[in-house]
């Protein structure tokens, strides 16, 4: 790997050589991270490419988990950033806390599932809790996921590090819009 200087590895089925150092590649962290707080994922605005690599550069985040701890005095540390500038990227913060659970989904960075399948596996399960202890049976069953969609799936929330990783964001205040919706609508039964 040109960054990490990891092994490049052939995944079965793919034509690509990958870097698996998935957590400690910095060009990995920084794609995840710009991922994640991107317009169709947790649309998190102020905190761009530019900004994401200098929270990396000054060891103030290292996966998504950790934007959602920034405070006023991590970020007015960063070169070309004032006052109103940290108070804007901070509020962003804070209001994407409450956000749609197919954009969380999808801002994880599951390989293999896209926006359309975000979206159905939120309808699905409606939980993070649910999907992240789903069965491949359960998946396959679903008519817009196949079995490589589905391998992707398991093999994400079978990983501990992405399990600590989603715990810490909700630890973090993190709530799903549509989980709210639905509880509400329960209790009006």
């Amino acid at each position: 790997c040109p960054s990490c200087q990891s092994e490049l590895k052939k995944i079965e089925d793919e034509a690509v050589l990958r870097c698996l150092n998935t957590y400690v590649c910095p060009e990995q962290q920084k794609g995840r991270i710009q991922h994640f707080v991107s317009k169709n994922c947790m649309d998190i605005d102020g905190l761009g490419a530019k900004l994401v690599e200098q929270l990396i550069g000054n060891h103030l985040i290292q996966n998504i988990s950790d934007i959602f701890y920034l405070k006023i005095a991590d970020l007015i540390k960063i070169e070309r950033m004032g006052e109103k500038s940290v108070n804007n990227v901070i509020e962003a913060i804070n209001k994407s806390k409450e956000t749609n659970l197919w954009r969380f989904i999808h801002g994880l960075g599951i390989r293999n599932i896209g926006e359309n399948a975000s979206k159905i596996l939120a309808q699905k399960f409606n939980t993070i809790e649910k999907l992240s202890n789903v069965t491949i049976d359960a998946l396959i069953n679903i008519n817009e996921v196949g079995d490589i969609m589905a391998e992707s799936i398991l093999q994400f929330f079978d990983d501990i590090k992405n399990q600590k990783i989603i715990k810490r964001c909700i630890n973090a205040g993190l709530k799903f819009k549509d989980e709210k919706l639905q509880s509400n609508q329960l209790k009006g039964i």
